[in-house]
């Protein structure tokens, strides 16, 4: 195998060119953007100061968050706040709903931060919210990006159950770091999951970030972990730390190294595999919609 070059994040002190990010532009991504504006909107694309926001909004894509803006972990890479959480809100599904239509989203990607202080860890939340936006838009596809829901698998089957046309829930990083990156968080405990969203018959998707301090090795670990347990999507990006109290950047790695995952993953057999510097698990999410016959 040919070794290729990891820069060191230590070895300078800005990011690399290759994360320099384009303005976004375009007929569709003004429309969305004004619409967005004249209806005082809230995308996670917009918070979470996605790179790829003018590309997917082009393409008819948008991610929201729910149940809040508070999470009940602490993940070591993760800018969401952790504390107690608000209450549900429970119009929210309805409120989303209406945001997808005024957008006229294409794909919507639904996310949300972890909710362990509830019984039904907010899948009653997701399920509405999934049904809400098929009333409102019934052309409309949906990818759920859900927690675990700590391993309470009749939780994760209220979502299964509505039957979006992607599941995801990432993986985040290799074995080796999780206890380091995910701190409530068990490897295992993803995979069961993400093993369970396939065996349902769902396209089942994951994500990586790479920039920890993981090897080769342990990348392709986790590729063939993830593989094996049936996921069919794959993405892989560069970790960036939020804020100098997040967990640091080790290494930035070089898209050729990212081409090589993407190339491996291929090999190993997942129907798409999104790898780049500026991937995120969102990115290129309306081209995931494969046959499931």
């Amino acid at each position: 195998m040919i070794e290729l070059p990891v820069i060191s994040a230590a070895e300078t002190q800005r990011k690399p060119d290759w994360l320099r990010v384009k303005l976004p532009v375009g007929k569709e991504y003004r429309h969305v953007r004004s619409l967005v504006d004249e209806h005082k909107l809230h995308t996670i694309c917009e918070s979470g100061n996605c790179p790829n926001m003018g590309e997917c909004w082009g393409a008819g894509t948008a991610t929201f968050m729910i149940l809040g803006n508070i999470c009940t972990r602490s993940c070591s890479f993760c800018a969401v706040a952790t504390g107690r959480p608000l209450a549900v809100d429970m119009d929210e599904p309805n409120r989303v709903a209406t945001s997808v239509k005024l957008m006229q989203v294409k794909h919507c990607v639904i996310t949300s931060v972890d909710r362990d202080d509830l019984k039904d860890g907010g899948s009653t939340i997701w399920a509405e919210t999934v049904n809400a936006i098929r009333r409102e838009s019934p052309e409309t596809t949906l990818e759920t990006l859900i927690p675990d829901f700590k391993g309470q698998w009749d939780n994760l089957d209220r979502v299964l159950a509505v039957r979006p046309e992607v599941v995801s829930h990432n993986l985040e990083t290799v074995r080796r770091l999780t206890r380091e990156v995910r701190i409530q968080a068990k490897y295992d405990r993803s995979l069961e999951c993400l093993r369970r969203i396939s065996e349902a018959g769902l396209r089942t998707k994951s994500g990586i970030m790479l920039g920890f301090g993981e090897t080769e090795e342990d990348v392709i670990e986790a590729m063939q972990d993830l593989y094996n347990v049936g996921v069919h999507i794959l993405t892989v990006g560069q970790y960036l730390q939020p804020t100098k109290a997040h967990h640091p950047v080790v290494e930035w790695i070089t898209p050729a190294q990212f081409e090589k995952y993407k190339q491996i993953g291929l090999d190993m057999g997942f129907k798409y595999v999104e790898s780049g510097p500026l991937v995120r698990s969102s990115y290129h999410a309306e081209k995931h919609l494969f046959d499931m016959q």
